[in-house]
């Protein structure tokens, strides 16, 4: 048998045997992986400057984009946010095999649906390797299996992070064996998409073509979400501080983020007043900026500006890097069909002091995030309390926006009776309560 299918093979087994792993043993687990972290960081980091060597020749080379770069390097504040995240996910409520609700169908007939792990997940990710720990603990969290395939610049970092989780849960006794498990080349991610008999869910975190390729070749249901064309909307009722300080964070705090934002879209009303000092804030901070035609025609003489003319296609692109397009809107209504014809359903925002204007905006826009006043940054799991992320899904179905332990849960019905036959109630012996108790 293939490698790959006898992986995933095993770890449906490991799901099954998960099933009866109590909270407490789980919190066990998961404290012990953040402490082995904790123990390990020098390794980890030796391990990712090795990385870093043979991904900087890479970029060099025009092989992998400067963001990927970025999202490979780790450091103490980085690894400190892996251990934090884990001993979070370790506190967290215990969400599975929890009764959702229960009622009465019929005199003695109880039904009772009940949340339960999804089984066993795939995620498949490019260079950020500090996805193993995140992903490792809320699968180990909920109880669920998972095999995960990581970029091949992060190879010698995700080796040692798998291995110390591994080990660390080899250590634990009754805990079921193979519930973490990696595979490493893009040979093993054809025959992992081939594997819908074991495999339940896969969840791409990478590059639009990365998740296309993998949508387009499974037959396993797929969450996740290909761009991040997120969007900030500035209304003629904003206030030009917030306007200024969340549009800066939510480019340049970490720009190379599906969350950082790469349109605004600003009203007309504010082109003289509050938008020059918006252009200057975003150059005193290296971004580069694809203008439509009437603020390139206003503005480009300004030579310190640098404007650059936008294009049809800027208002599709996700830069991932200090750059973004912005426009003129006449109003609300018009940036709402923007976003809704352009944006990728991810993370959209609208800056004003008119609750009305929000209000809208927020109803209309079909985005898994839409927010008010705030930068489109804090589109995260660990930023909305879920500990962590396996990713963010832009999907309509199952989970949508950063998927956490809640993401990871499905559920089941039981029915519990006593000799009870559908005949009865088809011959009318019998009849279901109107009134579910």
């Amino acid at each position: 048998m293939n490698n790959v299918i006898e992986i995933a093979k095993i770890a449906k087994e490991a799901s099954i045997n998960a099933l009866n792993i109590s909270d407490n043993l789980r919190f066990e687990a998961l404290t012990k992986i953040a402490d082995n972290i904790d123990k390990n960081k020098q390794l980890i980091l030796n391990a990712n400057k090795e990385d870093l060597i043979s991904a900087e020749k890479l970029l060099n080379n025009a092989a992998i984009s400067k963001s990927a770069f970025n999202r490979l390097k780790l450091d103490d504040n980085k690894i400190n946010d892996m251990i934090q995240g884990i001993r979070d996910i370790a506190s967290l409520d215990d969400i599975v095999n929890k009764i959702l609700w229960e009622r009465e169908i019929a005199d003695g007939i109880i039904l009772k649906k009940q949340s339960c792990p999804i089984g066993v997940i795939a995620v498949i990710f490019e260079a950020r390797p500090d996805v193993i720990s995140q992903i490792s603990a809320l699968a180990i969290k909920t109880s669920n299996a998972v095999i995960l395939k990581g970029g091949s610049e992060a190879v010698n970092t995700n080796n040692v992070i798998f291995e110390i989780i591994s080990n660390t849960l080899n250590q634990i006794s009754d805990f079921p064996k193979n519930i973490i498990n990696l595979i490493h080349s893009r040979d093993d991610v054809n025959e992992l998409l081939k594997a819908d008999k074991y495999i339940n869910l896969i969840i791409p975190r990478g590059s639009n073509a990365l998740v296309k390729y993998i949508k387009e070749n499974t037959a396993i249901p797929v969450l996740g979400h290909a761009d991040g064309v997120c969007h900030i909307y500035i209304d003629e009722f904003a206030d030009i501080d917030k306007v200024l300080n969340i549009c800066t964070d939510s480019k340049c705090q970490y720009p190379s983020a599906c969350n950082s934002v790469e349109t605004i879209l600003i009203n007309e009303k504010l082109l003289t007043s509050v938008l020059p000092e918006l252009l200057v804030k975003l150059r005193e901070n290296g971004v580069e900026i694809a203008a439509d035609d009437r603020i390139f025609s206003m503005y480009s003489q300004n030579k310190e500006l640098k404007l650059i003319k936008a294009c049809e296609e800027d208002w599709y692109t996700e830069y991932g890097d200090k750059k973004l397009s912005i426009k003129t809107v006449k109003d609300t209504s018009e940036a709402i069909n923007h976003i809704n014809k352009y944006g990728s359903g991810h993370t959209d925002c609208i800056i004003t002091e008119s609750k009305e204007n929000a209000e809208k905006f927020m109803l209309l826009v079909d985005s898994a995030g839409v927010y008010h006043n705030i930068s489109t940054r804090f589109a995260d799991g660990y930023r909305y309390g879920f500990g962590a992320e396996v990713g963010i899904s832009t999907n309509k179905t199952h989970a949508r926006g950063p998927v956490g332990i809640d993401g990871l849960t499905i559920y089941k019905y039981k029915l519990y009776g006593n000799g009870d036959i559908v005949d009865d109630f088809i011959q009318h012996k019998r009849s279901f309560n109107k009134n579910f108790k």
